[in-house]
């Protein structure tokens, strides 16, 4: 497939300026240059373009924002001056497999003053003596050269995820935000404790209200048992006063025959 149409293929509907990374592998340039690539990939800080058949990168568009720069595996001898115009804040350079020669294929890099990596593999300049001492000593800039530094220590995991890294945020940002959902926590548990300390409040007061309707009705029924007490003693000398009236009467009558 042509770079030009499988570059179209990638950006699946997106705008050029949206996009951050962009793999080409093993696609086909047509005359050795790089083709579909724009300056409207603005965003742009990850580009692969691995086994496409690139000689020269004299055609690569302006991109102020790469930092990572894949192309292992071409034919690429040498112009790697416009790199330095072209992507200034360039961290990472991978070359292996090009047809990189001399030290002086590679000099032009020393305008690239944020190269960190620099990967030289199978290419013919790591056959040169003293390659590694040379090539530290033209690069000064350069941490890591082949996977490794000056004292053959290799590239931490943390150097080679940097790019996650970046993307996910400093740490400090997200301990802070470890802190603040556990604020939120303890906000949500002081919530909640006040809240059953209301309910708590609540039943103790119907509770007692509860209490007090309870002693008003038992106060209730003693009088009501008071009363009745009074009605059947008013009842029992009512019906005491009648008897003697009737006792009366009948003396009465007996006086009288």
């Amino acid at each position: 497939m042509e770079m030009k149409k499988r570059i179209s293929l990638e950006l699946r509907n997106r705008n050029p300026a949206e996009v951050a990374e962009l793999v080409v592998d093993n696609c086909r340039s047509g005359d050795g240059e790089v083709e579909g690539l724009t300056e409207e990939y603005t965003e742009l800080e990850i580009l692969s373009m691995v086994n496409v058949g690139l000689s020269s990168l004299a055609k690569l568009p302006s991109l102020p924002k790469l930092r990572k720069l894949e192309v292992s595996d071409n034919t690429i001898t040498g112009g790697l001056d416009t790199l330095a115009e072209k992507c200034p804040n360039l961290t990472y350079l991978n070359l292996s497999g090009n047809k990189i020669k001399e030290l002086s294929s590679i000099e032009a890099l020393q305008n690239l003053k944020n190269l960190k990596s620099l990967d030289l593999y199978s290419c013919e300049i790591t056959t040169l003596d003293d390659y590694r001492e040379s090539v530290f000593e033209l690069l000064p800039q350069l941490t890591y050269l082949d996977g490794y530094d000056q004292e053959d220590n290799e590239v931490p995991d943390s150097e080679a995820d940097n790019d996650d890294d970046d993307e996910g945020g400093p740490h400090g940002d997200l301990d802070d935000d470890d802190d603040d959902d556990e604020e939120d926590e303890d906000d949500e548990e002081g919530s909640d404790g006040d809240e059953d300390e209301v309910g708590l409040s609540y039943l103790m007061k119907e509770g007692i209200q509860d209490e007090e309707d309870d002693g008003d009705y038992v106060e209730e029924e003693e009088d009501d048992e008071e009363e009745e007490e009074d009605g059947d003693d008013d009842g029992a000398a009512v019906r005491g006063e009648k008897r003697k009236r009737d006792a009366e009467d009948d003396g009465d009558d007996d006086d009288d025959e």
